[in-house]
């Protein structure tokens, strides 16, 4: 799979009536399955950051865009740090039980299934686990 094709993939998730725009709604909905909760104040303020047009929305070029673009570098290292606080298994890779173990110390208590559905949100390989780019496209 292209890395085009896996950002086309990632981005349908968040595109729910598929229209080819992620509107704040959208954006609250997904990270809602995700077991997360976004304000709709703070939805719009993501997307007016992301957007490239100021429509309302986010395309999938303003999408790959902010994958790709910015401090790259800084971003990679901090994104790094993040992943290695979730990976704990030391397999290179965030597992259903690393996660869990890692929302619980923060608070959020899951079962493995519900971790499980979690990570295949943005499992682009199937392999029922999240590596590391993976995990970056995930973090947008």
């Amino acid at each position: 799979m292209s890395k085009w094709q896996q950002y086309e993939r990632v981005f349908s998730h968040f595109d729910e009536n598929g229209d080819g725009r992620i509107s704040p709604s959208e954006l609250q909905q997904c990270v809602r399955k995700m077991g997360g909760e976004l304000s709709a104040m703070d939805a719009e303020t993501t997307i007016k950051f992301l957007e490239l047009d100021e429509d309302g929305s986010v395309r999938l070029e303003d999408f790959v865009k902010f994958v790709e673009g910015g401090e790259e570098e800084e971003r990679e290292k901090d994104l790094k740090e993040a992943f290695k606080m979730y990976e704990m298994e030391e397999r290179c890779c965030i597992t259903p039980k690393s996660l869990k173990r890692m929302l619980s110390r923060l608070g959020e208590s899951k079962t493995i299934d519900e971790c499980r559905i979690m990570i295949s949100h943005f499992d682009l390989n199937g392999d029922g686990v999240l590596n590391f780019d993976e995990f970056k496209v995930m973090m947008l």
